[in-house]
């Protein structure tokens, strides 16, 4: 065999090596999910909170996360009287990147703003369930605990 030849196999070879140690730790990292949480109900904002508290945890925070909040539960996410709890345990969620949004009709319907709200809601300008189909459009996983 030529020299040249066999520098061409040599470098073909390493080259398929490192493509398959890629390969190989690309399959081992998980794929970074993409999860919807959809709350309506007012009782049950702590359960919801603390699902999602699970869920990164569970994933080691290899997630992103939206809350779509909309009708009565909405009103548990105001600023002014809101419980220590709720409080405390939606500023850990912000922390961990939770994307909360707020359904505008129901902020209408309620007359409230998001200056109303805590820090870090969006506004779902086209409504909540617009926006949780949306979401799913993207590739989101819908939960409804």
């Amino acid at each position: 065999m030529r020299r040249r030849d066999m520098f061409h196999a040599v470098v073909a070879g390493a080259g398929a090596l490192i493509g398959l140690k890629a390969t190989q730790a690309a399959a081992t990292e998980p794929a970074r999910l993409k999860v919807a949480y959809h709350l309506s109900d007012l009782d049950k904002v702590n359960f919801v909170l603390g699902n999602i508290k699970n869920h990164y945890e569970g994933t080691g925070g290899n997630v992103d996360i939206t809350l779509v909040v909309h009708g009565p539960a909405l009103a548990a996410f105001k600023s002014k009287g809101i419980s220590a709890a709720v409080s405390g345990r939606f500023a850990g969620l912000l922390s961990h990147g939770l994307e909360p949004q707020a359904c505008a009709n129901t902020m209408q319907g309620m007359d409230i703003t998001l200056a109303d709200l805590l820090a870090g809601f969006h506004a779902a300008d086209k409504g909540g369930v617009v926006k949780l189909a949306e979401l799913q459009s993207q590739g989101y996983v819908y939960l409804r605990p």
